[in-house]
């Protein structure tokens, strides 16, 4: 893309930009969905003339850094990272889970522009803290993203393009951060996203070996602190491993609330959990306050907002299959995301989830796998179809198993 395309572009992103600033119009189709959606959520949290990221406590982050595979991982491969800085002045920055950022590097000229918006360690970098940026994006959609330009909600940086990867485990499955390249609008180049993936993988590459087994992980999440829910095939609550008694509607509140660690607005939830239901605010509310009451006031208003370490068995799953883990994946997945739920946003999330793991089996069909979905799903033929095909004149002990499922699903 020559100066002049970018240029033309810078333009069309500030027209929209501002359109959106002013009016709250959309500006579709000329900004991307994710852009849109990120620039809803700026906008209840922070103005578009914010000036600096918010900083982490100093020692709380550089403990965390401390402690994170990710320091080792990066001191393994920081001098291929500090040369991709230098060689594209750009500033490389590797967050937590949270978009806090735990180590910077910067080419000259980058490296000062990052300083004077606290685009250095302990910034806090989500989209609540500091608008629309490609390093919430891919930690929040788990997939390499960029921003450019007007893009970003905050003006500070509308003179910078971003490309950010998800950094994920691979023992484990688990997204640690993201790893972002930054620069100035004019020096965009087509590869600037690749080259973030590339990144990625490096610093994935050099991260410690897990003793853990991905597997393993589903049966340690009840031992583990804070809120943790199941939600796949049944639903259980647990708070520092004492069962909570909710009932259906509290459940799927709790849910979306552990779904939305950034926090949900009154009207936000409502949607959610109710859609176009004629149900009234006092009722929602009637829901979060037994909520708090029960997790031991443990939920913010303002935006609603867990105030404890949370797991879902949803999330381990995406993650599971995002690494690539499919017979993980499989194990993890305990059926269909609340059947028969009501709320609209979870029955999409239901969709999302059981499509996602059909679909890497249909791919990858480990054969343990698919019988043990085939418990789960007994009537989908194709999946084990695809499996017995990929075992055809084998003796594998999983055949027999899966061709008696398919004669019950072609029944």
């Amino acid at each position: 893309m020559g100066r002049g395309d970018l240029r033309d572009r810078k333009r069309e992103a500030m027209r929209a930009w501002t359109t959106f600033v002013e009016s709250g119009d959309l500006a579709e189709p000329v900004v991307r969905p994710e852009i849109l959606t990120s620039w809803t959520r700026s906008t209840a949290a922070i103005t578009p003339d914010v000036t600096e990221a918010p900083l982490a406590d100093e020692d709380e982050t550089a403990s965390i850094w401390k402690d994170s595979p990710l320091q080792a991982a990066v001191e393994n491969v920081e001098a291929e990272l500090r040369r991709t800085a230098e060689d594209g002045d750009l500033v490389l920055a590797v967050t937590d889970a949270e978009t806090r950022i735990l180590w910077t590097y910067g080419g000259r000229v980058m490296r000062r522009k990052a300083e004077t918006v606290n685009f250095v360690a302990g910034g806090r970098w989500d989209d609540q803290s500091m608008g629309t940026n490609a390093l919430d994006l891919a930690n929040r959609l788990g997939e390499p993203s960029m921003v450019f330009s007007a893009e970003h909600y905050a003006s500070i940086v509308h003179n910078w393009v971003c490309w950010a990867a998800p950094v994920v485990d691979p023992a484990t499955g688990l997204q640690l951060g993201v790893l972002d390249l930054s620069t100035t609008w004019d020096r965009t180049h087509p590869i600037g996203l690749a080259t973030a993936r590339v990144m990625a993988r490096l610093i994935e590459s050099a991260l410690p070996k897990s003793s853990q087994h991905p597997s393993a992980l589903a049966d340690d999440l009840t031992q583990d602190p804070g809120l943790v829910m199941t939600l796949l095939g049944t639903a259980e609550v647990r708070l520092d491993g004492q069962r909570l008694l909710l009932n259906r509607r509290q459940t799927e509140v709790l849910a979306l609330l552990a779904l939305h660690p950034e926090g949900l607005s009154l009207e936000q939830l409502h949607a959610l959990v109710y859609g176009d239901q004629a149900v009234t605010f006092s009722t929602l509310k009637a829901e979060v306050s037994h909520l708090r009451a029960a997790l031991g006031g443990q939920l913010s208003s303002r935006p609603y907002r867990l105030l404890m370490p949370v797991a879902t068995d949803v999330e381990h799953v995406l993650a599971l299959l995002r690494g690539g883990h499919v017979a993980a994946a499989v194990d993890a997945y305990g059926g269909d995301l609340l059947p028969g739920t009501n709320s609209p946003a979870l029955g999409d999330l239901a969709e999302y989830v059981a499509v996602a793991v059909r679909e890497a089996l249909l791919v990858d069909p480990v054969p343990d796998a698919v019988v043990r979905y085939s418990e789960l799903a007994p009537y989908d033929s194709q999946v084990i179809e695809v499996c017995l095909a990929r075992l055809a004149g084998t003796t594998h002990p999983a055949v027999p198993l899966l061709k008696g499922r398919l004669a019950v699903a072609a029944r």
